[in-house]
């Protein structure tokens, strides 16, 4: 069996299972578990029109015990994560804006889900069953999370749900074939689940009716003190990953697979993310290739506040996670709080396969062929003490 691919063919059931044996069972106040509390049905609401006129619609998730998550259809982009500390109180631990037309003018994704495919593909080509494809360049000489237009500007349909797990909103969107130079009709969806166990739970899936390639991420941007709390050069990273993919000036994967050994990318031992941060090219932008096997949903990075006592554990099915500190953001964007965000204001953390892997062999496959079902599992699930 073809490992690379076990990430598409993931039982939905066999996800469940892990997430119910890995979950950190979350405490209120009085140490109690919060788990079985009742949680809010999602609710929801108008929140603007695109340029062209087109209706977009916010849903807003509440598990019973502090934590709120609010989703918009434009970009299926997360665009509010509220969640307690360890005194109880809670903030918004994701950068964004409080209207759409800020949205609208222009954003570095926050909270957007990329695709068709996440993160870069050098000189915006690739080659697939001896057919080359050429895709928009938008980042300098490079294609970069799905083009001009790519899946964080599509208005996605959505549909509200409750299950066992806690209230969901699903959202689908089908890319036509050739759209952004990508072959195939790609019909995909994105799934957000806030569980009982203070987890934000995002599934991916995806058919298509030619051979392609698909990389499906979430690229919220993380401050667990609070969205305009400063930097995060104080959040204390941990990863599970003994290797990552060094890259060019253009950020492009030389191909390479190297050991974090001895190197500023070493965070196999939690470490503040401002501790080596001098010694990377103006910040990190690193694809770490996890430990876990391919296809497994495991324990992948933990992100640790330490003012307000926030952790944050990814855990996700995918071979890489792309650590992202925010290097490019500047005082023009005010966020949600009133202030102005700034370098190093927050942290990415996406669950992906590696930047450019149509280009190399070496690297787990991206390619998705008729028949086939793209499907994935990212949880970020949250505690404070």
């Amino acid at each position: 069996m073809n490992r690379a691919k076990l990430p598409y063919r993931v039982g939905y059931a066999i996800v469940l299972w892990c997430l119910g044996l890995a979950a950190i069972s979350c405490q209120d106040g009085a140490g109690h578990s919060m788990k079985g509390k009742a949680a809010v049905p999602p609710e929801k609401t108008a929140f603007g029109k695109t340029k062209d006129g087109t209706p977009v619609d916010l849903y807003t998730l509440k598990n019973g015990h502090g934590m709120v998550a609010k989703i918009m259809t434009y970009g299926a982009t997360l665009i509010d994560l509220e969640v307690p500390d360890k005194g109880g109180q809670t903030a918004d631990v994701v950068l964004g804006f409080p209207s759409l037309d800020d949205y609208l003018a222009g954003h570095p994704f926050f909270g957007s889900t990329a695709g068709r495919y996440a993160n870069r593909i050098a000189a915006g080509k690739f080659s697939l069953d001896g057919h080359q494809y050429t895709l928009a360049t938008n980042n300098g000489a490079n294609h970069l999370h799905g083009g001009n237009v790519g899946f964080d500007k599509k208005v996605w349909n959505a549909e509200a749900m409750e299950s066992a797990d806690g209230p969901s909103v699903r959202l689908t969107y089908t890319s036509p074939d050739g759209e952004e130079g990508y072959p195939g009709t790609l019909t995909s969806s994105v799934t957000y689940t806030l569980t009982g166990d203070n987890a934000i739970r995002i599934e991916y899936k995806a058919t298509t009716d030619k051979p392609t390639v698909v990389n499906l991420t979430n690229h919220s941007y993380f401050n667990l003190a609070g969205e305009n709390s400063g930097t995060i050069l104080d959040h204390v990273l941990m990863v599970d990953a003994d290797r990552y993919t060094p890259v060019d000036e253009g950020l492009i994967p030389t191909g390479e697979i190297k050991p974090v050994e001895g190197t500023p990318y070493d965070f196999r031992k939690p470490t503040p993310l401002g501790a080596r941060i001098d010694k990377t090219n103006g910040g990190y932008d690193t694809n770490f290739v996890l430990n876990h096997p391919a296809g497994k949903f495991a324990f992948s990075a933990r992100l640790r506040d330490p003012k307000t006592g926030r952790t944050m554990e990814v855990w996700t099915d995918q071979p890489g996670v792309q650590v992202y500190t925010a290097n490019g953001l500047s005082t023009k964007q005010v966020g949600v709080g009133g202030k102005r965000y700034e370098k190093y204001g927050a942290v990415c953390l996406e669950t992906q396969h590696f930047p450019d892997s149509p280009n190399h062999a070496n690297f787990p496959s991206t390619v998705l062929r008729p028949g086939e079902t793209y499907h994935t599992v990212t949880a970020y699930k949250f505690s404070a003490k």
